[in-house]
């Protein structure tokens, strides 16, 4: 097994960037989710209600983001830190920097609706849930935890399912991960319970239950598309209520620092031989 695809998505929502190689810290991935939508009031906003956020490409530099969307572009300077606000991430409230005037209206005008835009800097602070990735686990604006996993041989048999029932076929990037594993067999990952890559010991912490960003294409935000949710209904319907719903890939804390790159071979360090349980459904 190895990492055969590297992803940082700046952005919370926002268009992904491949990476051939990255550092790896407490936070996960380096620029990992270090900018977020909100309305007014502070709620973060993603393509769950706004599919157009999936139009925004990205770039960041060292002081600056540089932000396209169909012919428009904006370069929106690193905000000053003591302009600031608090934000709403699910149970999360972030004190996080706020993006001037002229910004936040240029943004709602290309998204039809109110925003503003934060960034997550050095003084913001967040952790990550102490009951599944333990205390003192810091995370920026991702939903939950540091890092994604998902692994091709999940993705193929999502695929399989999907082509036999006249569904079509989805790539990885409905998925959004961060480090994507070539294997041969599908959904090993349930039973990983840590992997080493270049050195580094990587925690699978929690399932991740997906919602109806799967079902969006990820340059258009168009929902008339092959759509993976009936399949993850089928064959990936959590049976364990504390994580409910269709599941694909896994969360992941980081246990150290150093860097990884596409090629590198990934070890499993500890297992779960339970795996994780799903409902039994009949197979059409």
């Amino acid at each position: 097994m190895h990492i055969t695809e590297l992803f940082i998505y700046p952005l919370k929502s926002a268009r992904g960037i491949a990476l051939p190689s990255t550092e790896i810290d407490a936070f996960g991935l380096p620029g990992d989710r270090r900018a977020m939508i909100t309305d007014r009031d502070g709620h973060f906003v993603t393509q769950r209600e706004l599919p157009e956020l999936a139009r925004i490409a990205v770039q960041p530099g060292s002081s600056e983001l540089r932000l396209t969307m169909g012919g428009q572009q904006m370069a929106v300077q690193t905000p000053n830190a003591a302009r600031r606000m608090n934000v709403s991430i699910w149970k999360s409230i972030v004190n996080a920097a706020v993006a001037d005037d002229a910004v936040n209206d240029e943004l709602s005008t290309w998204l039809g609706r109110e925003v503003k835009l934060v960034f997550f800097d050095q003084d913001a602070s967040r952790s990550a849930s102490a009951e599944w990735a333990g205390e003192g686990s810091p995370v920026t604006f991702a939903d939950g935890y540091q890092i994604l996993v998902t692994t091709t041989g999940s993705l193929r048999a999502l695929n399989d399912d999907l082509e036999k029932h006249g569904e079509g076929r989805v790539d990885m990037e409905r998925f959004r991960p961060n480090i994507v594993v070539a294997t041969e067999e599908a959904w090993p990952e349930d039973r990983w319970a840590a992997v080493e890559i270049g050195g580094i010991r990587f925690d699978l912490v929690k399932p991740c239950a997906r919602c109806i960003m799967t079902t969006q294409d990820q340059s258009t935000g168009s929902r008339d598309v092959p759509n993976p949710m009936p399949a993850m209904g089928r064959i990936r319907m959590s049976a364990d209520r504390r994580v409910p719903g269709p599941l694909f890939g896994w969360n992941v804390t980081p246990r150290g620092t150093g860097r990884i790159a596409v090629g590198d071979p990934v070890r499993i360090i500890e297992e779960r031989p339970e795996g994780w349980s799903f409902k039994i459904r009949e197979r059409a």
